[in-house]
């Protein structure tokens, strides 16, 4: 039995993926076009990317992609529901594809690092105001700001 090489099987794996992201796309009811499945792809890579930063990447396999076309790509996948944008304080507008289970994030006040943190207590919006003033709260969005364990070690140790 032939054993496949591995660049034979990587390309299956991404050939299998770029799948999965188009039948995403289509579930959404959006059209599939390159420029949508390289942010989704460049999400997958990149949680918590910036539209520059996923500019960058996207900008490699379809040198023909604007900065303004990404912005455009990043709203119709958040109108879809296919991204997330949080916006943290002091910090551009970031972009993920771990949606609709509420989860809050956690970051860091000197590398500016973003990781994900599951909700407090229970389901969403796993916090509950004290008043509500007649709202149906359906999310809550909380970000901690501290310091990640690898700026903790290079401020102990400059």
């Amino acid at each position: 039995m032939i054993e496949p090489s591995e660049e034979t099987a990587g390309l299956r794996l991404a050939a299998a993926d770029a799948g999965l992201l188009a039948d995403s796309l289509r579930s959404a009811g959006l059209k599939v076009t390159a420029p949508r499945l390289a942010v989704l792809r460049a999400l997958t890579d990149m949680p918590h990317s910036n539209a520059d930063a996923l500019f960058t990447a996207v900008h490699t396999d379809l040198p023909g992609t604007s900065l303004q076309a990404v912005y455009g790509v990043l709203a119709s996948l958040g109108t879809a529901g296919l991204v997330r944008k949080i916006e943290p304080a002091g910090s551009p507008a970031l972009f993920e594809r771990r949606v609709g289970d509420n989860h809050h994030h956690i970051v860091c006040t000197r590398c500016t690092v973003v990781h994900d943190v599951d909700c407090a207590i229970g389901h969403a919006p796993c916090l509950t105001p004290a008043d509500t003033l007649g709202f149906d709260v359906r999310a809550a969005e909380v970000i901690y700001w501290g310091l990640c364990a690898q700026c903790q070690l290079d401020t102990a140790h400059p």
